[in-house]
């Protein structure tokens, strides 16, 4: 194929409408040549978080590296003058051949040195890749915890963390492959020398047949990556149909409902979809690749034709033909690797853009640079003036116009309907969200006038969707003040007030037992157990401001009296929030905030709320109804 043919069949790749798997890219097109070239970029901050990672292991595959490439021109030469100390002593009949056993003994040195070099690369590259993968890992994780509660509600945001994480393991393949680009390209500066010296031309000639090789491997490495770019949503949705198809915490519902054949027909429905538009990508990249391949092998059977007839001719020697001819061979071979790699280093370069563009993702709700002093204890409360909150890409108001006191030490019932935005408002409260209008004063001071970390330490917040940890007894109750996880007696403490010391008394291992099903030897839990488990947390916390979320909801009649015995204990001297649908423990709050449709609409004492008659009175009755 003409390399005017390959070129205009290069750039079409780059066309956004060239293909239907084109509009893959973030911005809906394919990576054009310049944003891959660009990309390029990434690579120097790359190699700075490896160095960082581990200096001398970094300085070892480098110098390894350095000292292999100069092996292949070096093999080439020594097996010339091998062959030509052979011809010698043919041709002159001598027995001397002392030379030559220095000569093979050399090239056994050098064949020693490829292993030996080649091992150590290996060694070097697989440590210092467990140490890349373990510490971007980590940074991940850390930069994650930092950013907003909203962020993880949105799927673009989603994607953009999955991209990040597959990054942390795959990208290392990225620093051997641009490594190996320096080692192949010192490699080929020597091999290149002789054939110069010898017939110029031929590396023109060597030029023209690898780059159509090259063209279609950048060609079909874009595809590849519009491919793979197109379907993150689609594969983490195949990635959650693998796992509710076949996990402990859905197998009840599976089989109830009978949701098998539905999970596995959407599983086959979006896993063919992906193989099929693979299949097509991989059977043109084939199809192209023998043809560029042939064009290849073309040039260097013509070069090797005219070395031959050099030889014949008596212009040079048989070791000459065999160095020239293999360092022909070898520096297509390694010009045919390069020109491929870069190709494969531009995409890595573009994949390990979604890296770096998520640890420069930053959170809104931050702490300001000096902020005030976390009040001990707090003395006035809180205070919503005219709140209100809008999720994003959502024009319902889910919260609105929400005016009232939290007073110190107050104990707060919020009720409403679901979806009237009580979970909302506490999130408000512990600055996981940040108002859309309005402002939440504590102590008079506007709440984003503290630190946010010192805040959260001293707001405990035990959810209705507590996350059930697949870890051991003493660390999920510890999770409540982690950095006391060491401390037994308080984490006993813990349990004993919330009535957990009883489950943990059940368990074979006691606090070292594992719970969940996740891991060998763990025992699973029941609801109302792992929710006393949760509350445990709540006592463990020990935090001025406390906020329940529907604390009992899973607990039988008689564990939620015994629990809410130890409420009064449990809040004594704190300020706390209780959200919960069971009238017989809201009444036990001082004041019970009434929430219809996002916005307040009563506010009082259970008694004042009922002679009020109105929603409160109408829920009350309702529920009361159900008892007769």
């Amino acid at each position: 194929m003409p390399v005017s043919t390959a070129l205009r069949s290069f750039f079409a790749a780059f066309n956004p409408f060239a293909s239907p798997t084109s509009r893959s890219h973030p911005s809906g097109k394919t990576p054009s040549f310049k944003e891959r070239f660009t990309a390029l970029q990434n690579l120097p901050r790359f190699f700075r978080l490896i160095w960082q990672t581990s200096k001398w292991l970094t300085l070892a595959s480098v110098t390894l590296r350095l000292f292999r490439a100069a092996l292949p021109a070096s093999a080439l030469y020594v097996g010339k003058l091998i062959i030509d100390e052979v011809v010698r002593l043919v041709q002159h009949q001598t027995q001397d051949a002392s030379h030559l056993w220095e000569f093979i003994a050399l090239e056994f040195a050098l064949a020693l040195a490829s292993d030996l070099l080649s091992r150590g690369v290996s060694l070097a590259d697989s440590l210092l890749g467990d140490l890349f993968a373990n510490r971007t890992s980590i940074e991940l994780m850390q930069h994650a915890a930092t950013m907003d509660l909203e962020m993880f509600e949105d799927s673009e945001f989603y994607d953009k963390l999955e991209k990040a994480r597959r990054q942390t393991t795959s990208r290392i393949n990225l620093m051997s492959q641009a490594l190996m680009q320096g080692q192949d390209l010192i490699s080929m500066v020597l091999l290149a020398a002789g054939l110069i010296y010898f017939a110029p031309w031929l590396m023109l000639l060597l030029l023209v047949t690898v780059i159509p090789g090259f063209i279609g491997e950048a060609n079909f490495n874009a595809r590849s990556y519009s491919l793979m770019n197109s379907w993150t949503p689609k594969r983490r949705e195949l990635d959650y149909l693998r796992f509710i198809g076949a996990s402990d915490e859905t197998a009840k519902e599976v089989k109830i409902f009978g949701l098998s054949d539905f999970l596995t027909d959407r599983y086959k429905t979006l896993s063919d979809e992906y193989y099929r538009e693979n299949r097509t990508l991989a059977i043109k990249r084939a199809s192209w690749g023998v043809t560029l391949a042939a064009v290849a092998s073309t040039g260097y059977y013509a070069a090797y034709v005219y070395i031959i007839l050099q030889t014949v001719r008596g212009a040079i020697s048989l070791g000459d033909l065999t160095f020239l001819a293999g360092s022909f061979r070898s520096l297509r071979s390694s010009l045919e690797t390069v020109l491929s790699r870069f190709a494969g280093i531009a995409e890595g370069a573009v994949y390990l853009r979604d890296l770096f563009e998520f640890f420069e993702i930053k959170p809104v709700i931050t702490s300001p640079q000096k902020p005030l002093p976390f009040p001990h204890p707090i003395r006035e409360g809180f205070v919503f003036e005219n709140v209100g909150f809008k999720y994003a890409n959502s024009e319902r108001w889910a919260l609105r116009n929400l005016s009232f006191t939290l007073q110190a030490g107050e104990k707060l019932a919020l009720v409403g309907e679901n979806g009237a935005g009580k979970t909302t408002l506490v999130k408000l409260l512990g600055r996981l969200y940040e108002p859309t209008e309005g402002r939440i004063l504590l102590d008079g001071c506007d709440l984003r006038d503290y630190d946010v970390a010192e805040l959260r330490s001293e707001t405990g917040v035990i959810f209705q969707d507590f996350v059930r940890y697949q870890m051991t007894a003493g660390t999920n109750i510890a999770v409540g003040r982690i950095e006391e996880q060491t401390n037994k007696p308080r984490i006993e403490h813990s349990a004993a007030q919330s009535l957990a010391d009883s489950v943990v008394d059940g368990l074979p291992q006691g606090y070292e037992q594992m719970i969940g099903r996740r891991f060998a030897g763990g025992t699973e839990l029941s609801g109302g157990q792992w929710q006393k488990m949760a509350l445990a947390r709540a006592y463990m916390r020990d935090a001025q401001v406390l906020i329940l979320d529907e604390p009992t909801a899973a607990l039988d009649a008689r564990a939620e009296y015994e629990i809410f015995q130890r409420f009064a204990e449990l809040t004594q001297g704190k300020t706390a929030v209780l959200i919960s649908h069971r009238f017989s423990t809201v009444r036990m709050a001082d004041r019970i905030l009434v929430l219809d449709g996002g916005t307040l609409a009563e506010i009082g004492s259970h008694e004042e709320l009922l002679e009020q008659g109105e929603r409160y009175a109408e829920l009350f009755r309702l529920q009361a109804k159900g008892y007769m």
